[in-house]
């Protein structure tokens, strides 16, 4: 398997490229008060919004936001704590 730093700065265009960068962004996102006071959906969108430049996200928006949604939930992205 090859390994990917996760301080990758690259993007690819497909949905482990969107995953691999939804995951950075939440956990980035994590890290302020008011996105713990925000809901899930909320959260979700917050992140999206500020990956709106995402080659992925502006092709499959759809499918974007059922990975970003999956995401979530396989990795209890919701539970995380939010002061690391």
């Amino acid at each position: 398997m090859i390994r990917v730093p996760i301080d990758d700065d690259r993007t690819f265009n497909n949905p482990d490229g969107f995953a691999m960068v939804f995951d950075r962004t939440w956990k980035q996102s994590a890290k302020t008060e008011q996105f713990a006071d925000l809901s899930i959906d909320q959260r979700i969108e917050v992140v999206i919004e500020s990956m709106n430049d995402h080659p992925f996200l502006q092709e499959e928006p759809e499918q974007a936001r059922q990975i970003a949604i999956f995401r979530v939930r396989l990795l209890n992205l919701d539970q995380s704590n939010h002061s690391s």
